[in-house]
């Protein structure tokens, strides 16, 4: 394996902003927002939390998962300049799916690690709880319902074998957490109680952060249901397995979001004297596969992991949070595991205990994660970005972690397969 080399020079996050992720037409502060409008909301946001004004950002990154499907738009970053005051300043677009918010961070610190900018802003945006009025202004959506989206979803999948064998995507949701099963003699009940119990974690931490998409917790919804408590709604019939594994609770919830985030060389933020930690960019390991390849997703986090930790020299008992692309559950069991979080074998009775919550030991996914804070497709996984930096500062109210969290590893997944294992740490 070729060994990836360090940045040139130091970068640091030094903004953040993210939307409410939320079905935009039922939500007062969002109601009636383009694209643009979402991306410019979070990219200002972003930029006075960073001290700078508009025309201080000197390039820009755009990111979306589909944008001709749910923006009905072609090279969009072209589009939304004007709404954040950056109208004639070089973009880009780009677009990796459910990976699109990780990559948004990594092209971004190259930008600045290679001397070519010295202040860039990076972000991302999906409308994906409806679908555009084709021909209409922007703020005109219609509903979108799983019929249309379900054929999209082989376009990750190659043209010449994957989508005409069916892509087997099925099996995909699967196959990871059933390995996990055989390896460690679980039974079918362990598995579930297990996800169950990191459904009702994430769903605590989605109810307390102002920005996620649910208002009641599962308790709350057990109630609403006429059940004693979580446990029982989980394991109804208002909650029926989809796959071997995995109930209705542990898929993705899709809403609307954008996030945003400013960078620029650690040596000026921390000559900037800003009122917040600096929060430095680590380094990223990648890898990539097409979406037919037999365990992708273990793969492609074995690869990113071992890159990752031997770029930084970071190791895993350093690291204090953990953020997983979640938008199905299966990955807050064997992620943990393989990333060096938590002990072999030990995933599932962690998840049972609460030790992943965002008051346990060993936190993940503090906003609630894809199936609960909400998933928004290619600006997740910047919205994670912003939860951790928000939590490494001390900012994250009243999900904020017991010990102020250092060290962060994200693991970004999603495209059919992109993989990005990447590292934050606070500067002393």
């Amino acid at each position: 394996m070729f060994k990836v080399g360090k940045y040139a020079r130091s970068v640091s996050i030094v903004g953040v902003g993210c939307t409410p992720f939320t079905n935009f037409e039922d939500h007062p502060e969002t109601k009636g927002m383009s694209e643009g409008e979402a991306f410019g909301y979070a990219a200002l946001e972003a930029i006075a939390d960073a001290g700078l004004e508009p025309r201080d950002i000197q390039y820009f990154y755009h990111g979306s998962a589909n944008p001709f499907m749910i923006g009905d738009s072609l090279t969009p970053n072209m589009q939304v300049a004007d709404w954040f005051g950056t109208r004639g300043i070089g973009s880009v677009h780009h677009s990796e799916a459910c990976c699109t918010g990780y990559v948004a961070m990594q092209e971004a610190a190259m930008a600045i690690a290679s001397g070519e900018f010295d202040i860039v802003l990076s972000g991302a945006v999906d409308l994906a709880a409806s679908l555009p009025v084709v021909g209409a202004p922007g703020h005109m959506r219609r509903d979108f319902p799983l019929e249309e989206m379900l054929p999209s979803i082989p376009m990750v999948y190659d043209r010449a074998y994957g989508r005409p064998l069916d892509s087997a995507f099925g099996i995909s949701f699967d196959n990871w957490i059933n390995e996990y099963r055989w390896t460690y003699d679980l039974s079918a009940d362990d598995v579930d109680r297990a996800l169950n119990a990191v459904a009702k974690s994430l769903r605590r931490a989605s109810v307390l952060n102002p920005l996620g998409f649910y208002d009641q917790d599962l308790d709350q919804v057990a109630a609403a249901n006429g059940m004693p408590d979580a446990d029982a709604f989980l394991t109804s019939m208002f909650n029926p397995r989809v796959t071997q594994y995995l109930r209705v609770t542990g898929f993705e919830t899709k809403c609307d979001g954008a996030a945003a985030m400013v960078l620029m060389p650690t040596e000026m933020a921390v000559a900037r004297g800003l009122d917040h930690k600096v929060i430095e960019i680590l380094g990223t390991g990648s890898a990539a596969y097409e979406g037919a390849t037999l365990a992708n997703e273990k793969t492609g986090t074995i690869r990113g992991t071992k890159q990752a930790f031997e770029l930084t020299g970071v190791s895993p008992d350093e690291v204090d949070l953990l953020f997983i692309n979640d938008f199905f559950m299966a990955g807050d069991i064997c992620v943990p595991e393989e990333v060096g979080y938590v002990p072999r074998g030990e995933a599932w009775q962690y998840a049972i205990d609460g030790r992943f919550a965002f008051d346990g030991d060993k936190p993940i996914n503090t906003h609630g994660g894809r199936c609960n804070f909400g998933h928004a497709h290619g600006a997740s996984g910047i919205a994670d970005i912003v939860e951790a930096v928000r939590q490494m500062r001390g900012e994250a109210g009243a999900t904020q972690m017991k010990k102020l969290p250092q060290t962060t590893l994200f693991r970004g997944f999603g495209g059919g397969q992109n993989i990005r294992v990447q590292l934050i740490r606070t500067v002393d």
